[in-house]
């Protein structure tokens, strides 16, 4: 058993390749060895994370996630028995007991000759809650019992520990299937069996799982059955410069956005100035920024960062050989005034990022989607950095449907459009043209605030501004650096976390 999110990267498994290792870990085994290895596993588990507690509360369901909190039930009971009866446990099970699956009937039968009591109800006061109440196999949103049993479990202070999924959690997408239970301050942790499930790491997973633990009871990867996707959970070492590095050699960037207030009487160069800064402090060589400014005295310089190379729209946009050889931002910022300028990026630049306003003038033209997909064909590199809302815009769907599946609506994403996608959010999801997708473990809601997209996006850039080895590996570590940044975010020291501050916080990273 191991603590998820600690090191390494990790292989998600969806449904079907679950129950496929399941089916081949139990052909070799005894009958319902399978489920005492769960059974056991989770019991130890609990004892772990909430090892003072006085009274547990096992909560079962009509299934075989119920028959795994049976087994852990009575090795529980065991256990307090053992040290003086220090430690309650109550078992409560939702369903008809006569129509158990066959694991799950076997083991109500030995829980109750080893002395384990079926409760009519669930104990007032518990330290620590095992919900065991609905696992794979669920095929409608909690109900009745089922569903009142896991808000009062979710609603209080104790440690909540799932068995295997978060009950009513959808373990390929990380839906949380129907109204879900208002979460309360308890600490919430998710043990894993047999693979890990992306649902747990995107969408409304990372919020329902808490902390995730992972058992594979002994299975072994099937070669036959390929992970759906890669977890990212630590970041690969920085190359060291080398003594003869210059700025020459650490690549350039160029940023292209930040409409001025003349144009529409809404300024946005914020968020070109943020991408550049970020950029730079993420070690680009040299940042050039041009400001889509209109009529409007143009902005010269950036007091805080004066390295960052300001040049007139028209002027940048001459220097193809700049062009060629830059990793180019596109769009943070741009409004209206990007489209006019969308076509000659995408036809000069081989290296290109496209966020925010970029996005959405693609998603409405149809010879821009034609200018992107036309990329791929020269084997150029094309990032796409939507949230939710862009993606939803660039596949003409609503942004409820990206969100009920955001990892086939990323992978949908690099498909029409041949280009590397970052589809931002809790859990962000990477995809790109023959590769397996990635969902990334770092980050929280501390980026929950303007700017912090704008800041992703400068530094994807300058990870691609020296051509790495590969495009889309670097891409996934600039994002994981992106939310590694926050999780290390010491708020007392530096204060509350703003795009601002987090830009100058990129250096060291490459």
């Amino acid at each position: 058993m191991k603590r998820i999110g600690t090191s390494g990267s990790e292989q998600l498994y969806d449904v079907e390749g679950t129950r496929a290792i399941e089916r081949a870990l139990a052909s070799k085994l005894l009958p319902f060895e399978l489920m005492d290895r769960a059974g056991l596993a989770v019991a130890r588990l609990a004892l772990a994370v909430a090892p003072h507690s006085r009274h547990i509360w096992v909560a079962c369901g009509p299934g075989n996630n119920g028959g795994d909190g049976l087994v852990a039930a009575r090795h529980l009971l065991g256990h307090s028995r053992r040290n003086g009866g220090h430690l309650h446990v109550t078992v409560t099970l939702c369903g008809d007991m006569a129509r158990l699956p066959p694991d799950a009937a076997r083991a109500l039968d030995r829980a109750l000759e080893t002395g384990v009591v079926i409760a009519p109800r669930p104990p007032r006061v518990f330290d620590c809650a095992i919900d065991a109440l609905l696992g794979l196999g669920a095929q409608r949103p909690p109900e009745g019992r089922l569903a009142e049993q896991l808000q009062t479990m979710h609603s209080g202070s104790a440690t909540v520990l799932s068995v295997d999924l978060p009950s009513g959690l959808l373990a390929d997408t990380g839906v949380y299937f129907g109204p879900a239970p208002k979460i309360g301050p308890g600490p919430r942790h998710t043990l894993s069996l047999l693979t890990l499930k992306p649902g747990l790491f995107t969408a409304d997973g990372r919020d329902m799982a808490g902390t995730v633990w992972f058992d594979d009871l002994g299975a072994t990867p099937l070669d036959q059955v390929a992970p759906v996707a890669m977890l990212q959970c630590v970041l690969t070492t920085s190359p060291q410069r080398a003594q003869a590095a210059h700025k020459g050699s650490q690549g350039d960037v160029v940023v292209v956005g930040g409409q001025g207030v003349a144009i529409t009487g809404a300024g946005m160069t914020g968020a070109a100035i943020l991408a550049a800064r970020a950029a730079l402090h993420a070690g680009s060589g040299r940042v050039y920024v041009g400001l889509l400014n209109g009529a409007e005295p143009s902005v010269h310089w950036d007091p805080q960062c004066p390295e960052l190379m300001f040049r007139e729209i028209d002027t940048l946009l001459q220097d193809h050989r700049l062009l060629q050889n830059a990793g180019v931002v596109c769009g943070c910022g741009g409004g209206s005034a990007v489209v006019v300028r969308l076509p000659q990026l995408l036809s000069t630049c081989p290296t290109l990022v496209l966020d925010a306003d970029a996005l959405n003038a693609i998603a409405q033209d149809a010879l821009l989607q034609t200018l992107t997909r036309q990329r791929a064909l020269r084997g150029w590199v094309t990032v796409l950095t939507p949230h939710p809302l862009e993606a939803a815009r660039l596949l003409g769907q609503s942004t409820g449907t990206v969100m009920s599946d955001r990892l086939a609506a990323a992978q949908a994403l690099t498909k029409q459009l041949g280009a590397i996608c970052v589809l931002k959010g809790s859990g962000s999801v990477i995809t790109g043209p023959e590769q397996t997708p990635v969902i990334n473990a770092s980050g929280n809601p501390l980026l929950a605030t303007a700017g912090t997209g704008d800041v992703l996006a400068g530094m994807v850039g300058a990870a691609l501004a020296v051509p790495p080895r590969s495009a889309f590996q670097a891409v996934a570590t600039a994002v994981a650096q992106h939310g590694q940044l926050a999780d290390r975010w010491d708020r007392e020291r530096m204060g509350e976390l703003t795009a601002g501050r987090l830009a100058l916080k990129t250096r060291h990273l490459r």
